[in-house]
């Protein structure tokens, strides 16, 4: 089932797989594109209307009340509630190291300022799949780092039930990770109401949260007009091990991604024929007595790979080409061989940490860079909500110090109207 990969094959196949990263959405444009606009002119009956279309849910109010919010504290699993609570926290422990200030200085002997401000976003959306993709962990990844940054407004839109509901645990984490407002809304139109507002939810600067094709198509057109944080691809999993890691456990873990859909990538690198052999034995045994065995079972054909690299240092090669959302490491060294990665979402240590562990708990964020873009971009972080604004002060004689310099870049740009600025103060 899970293709064995060596020597000339392994750039073809990392290849294919970046091509298969890059999602076509010249199909889905012309859709989108006539939902935000029909938003953007028609407002709250245009989103009620796709709503009801869409979600089956017809909805007299949009926003979440606070009686609904109340219940979902009284229904919701009391062993669960718990566990969003220690995830929330480990989650602020995680951000509060992020919190930045800003700067300023005084180059010596000169009266020049120099400095930099530090601002949140005032007003921040955040998108949370919904239907049986609803997940309170994404609520928990987006709202948290947006709070701890000082926004303050966040605005979380997450597609309704049929009967107009929202689920228990979404609503708690929401409640819990401090969202001003809840609205009843999804996919591209959710998006277009973020970004030009409607009569019931308001328009926000930013807007934060994974979604499907639609939901990107509808971010990737706004973005400009409002900030965006990224467009995420298929998930994807890459793990590293050497001829002592288990293969029961990275068969689970290669599972563990394959199961979000026929698209995910699961692939395993290592030195050892033996060790690959045993862990396709396992993926069968295993994808067998699991739930969505059949999305499952084509992620792992359609997507998976066993590489045989040479050596040790090759697979750590490959790991930096491919730039993986998730790295798990399962080597005996694995605490020295993560200095030797450049390019990762996250780096999972240890066969005693698997991929979960992030998704759920530990506390750094688990939004993160798709599609090999971990080789330029980051985990959504307190910086997605914030602004740096630079702060200059000369005085007259620093100007007149610097005079003739900042002439002379102007006119050499041909810019002299930059230069007249600084001629024309008497110095």
């Amino acid at each position: 089932m899970v293709r064995i990969i060596k020597n000339d094959e392994i750039l073809r196949f990392i290849e294919d797989l970046q091509q298969r990263n890059a999602q076509d959405y010249d199909d889905v444009y012309e859709t989108v594109d006539r939902i935000l606009d029909d938003v953007r002119k028609n407002r709250d009956e245009a989103l009620k209307r796709y709503t009801l279309e869409f979600d089956g849910a017809d909805l007299d109010q949009m926003e979440v009340s606070r009686e609904e919010i109340e219940e979902a504290f009284k229904t919701i699993d009391k062993d669960l509630l718990e566990t969003i609570k220690k995830a929330k926290q480990n989650i602020e422990d995680y951000h509060m190291k992020q919190k930045r200030t800003g700067y300023q200085y005084k180059p010596e002997g000169k009266d020049i300022l120099i400095g930099q401000l530090v601002n949140p976003v005032e007003k921040a959306g955040i998108y949370v799949p919904g239907g049986k993709a609803a997940y309170p962990s994404t609520v928990l990844m987006n709202a948290i780092p947006a709070k701890i940054a000082g926004v303050k407004e966040v605005v979380m839109i997450t597609p309704p039930q049929k009967d107009g509901k929202i689920k228990d645990s979404i609503l708690v984490a929401a409640s819990l990770s401090g969202v001003d407002r809840i609205f009843k809304a999804g996919g591209a139109q959710g998006i277009a109401a973020l970004a030009y507002g409607t009569q019931t939810i308001p328009r926000v600067y930013k807007i934060t949260g994974p979604g499907n094709i639609f939901v990107a198509a509808a971010k990737r057109r706004v973005s400009g007009f409002v900030g965006i944080d990224m467009i995420a691809g298929p998930s994807e999993i890459l793990i590293v091990a050497d001829d002592k890691a288990n293969p029961a456990y990275i068969a689970a873990d290669m599972i563990s991604q394959a199961e979000h859909d026929e698209m995910a990538a699961s692939i395993l690198i290592t030195y050892s024929l033996s060790l690959a052999q045993k862990v396709a034995g396992e993926l069968e045994r295993q994808i067998n007595q699991l739930e969505r065995s059949e999305i499952i079972r084509k992620s792992i054909s359609g997507q998976g790979a066993i590489i045989i690299a040479d050596s040790m240092m090759q697979c750590i090669d490959l790991a930096n080409e491919f730039a993986p959302e998730h790295l798990e490491l399962l080597t005996v060294n694995c605490f020295d061989l993560y200095k030797r990665i450049t390019n990762a979402g996250a780096i999972f240590l240890g066969e005693y940490t698997p991929e979960p562990v992030g998704d759920y708990f530990a506390g750094p964020n688990h939004t993160l860079p798709t599609s090999s873009t971990a080789r330029f971009s980051s985990a959504l972080s307190v910086d997605d909500f914030i602004k740096k604004t630079s702060l200059i002060y000369y005085s007259r004689e620093a100007l007149k110090e610097n005079r003739d310099d900042i002439v002379r870049f102007a006119e050499n740009e041909g810019l002299t109207g930059h230069a007249n600025a600084v001629k024309i103060r008497k110095l």
